[in-house]
């Protein structure tokens, strides 16, 4: 097991969704929570002008989905502590439309990467991304 990070470490995640109700999930290829299914994201780099860019660029590396970054519209901040067993992490989530079909592939630290109905989806989700999601397409 990882030793927790001892400083907050910050990420972005993307919660993007097809008019006709599908969600883009990643299966992911490390621990924690390998193999199960996530939203696509990660790390802000200090390279990142800002977390919204950030998740663009870790949705683009994850699922080959190229956005650009003011595509994606703020969801929220999700900072509680032990919502990662790694430490303490701080996600800025974003949600993109994207039309229906458009293709995905896997990449980077993901397994796979697919559309899921959003009334049929893998459980357990990892992490708290049930409640992003939820959230994202509250009254959808």
């Amino acid at each position: 097991m990882t030793e927790p990070a001892k400083e907050p470490q910050y990420t972005a995640d993307v919660v993007a969704v097809t008019p006709d109700g599908q969600v883009l999930l990643i299966e992911r290829d490390w621990p924690p929570y390998k193999g199960q299914w996530a939203l696509p994201g990660g790390y802000v780099d200090p390279t990142d002008a800002d977390s919204r860019e950030a998740a663009a660029r870790e949705l683009d590396e994850e699922t080959g989905l190229r956005l650009d970054p003011e595509q994606l519209q703020p969801v929220g901040r999700w900072d509680q502590p032990g919502r990662d067993p790694r430490g303490r992490f701080i996600t800025d989530a974003y949600l993109a439309v994207v039309p229906a079909g458009t293709p995905v592939t896997a990449g980077d630290d993901a397994r796979s990467a697919r559309w899921w109905p959003l009334d049929n989806l893998p459980e357990p989700l990892a992490f708290d991304h049930a409640d992003i999601l939820a959230k994202a397409t509250a009254g959808r």
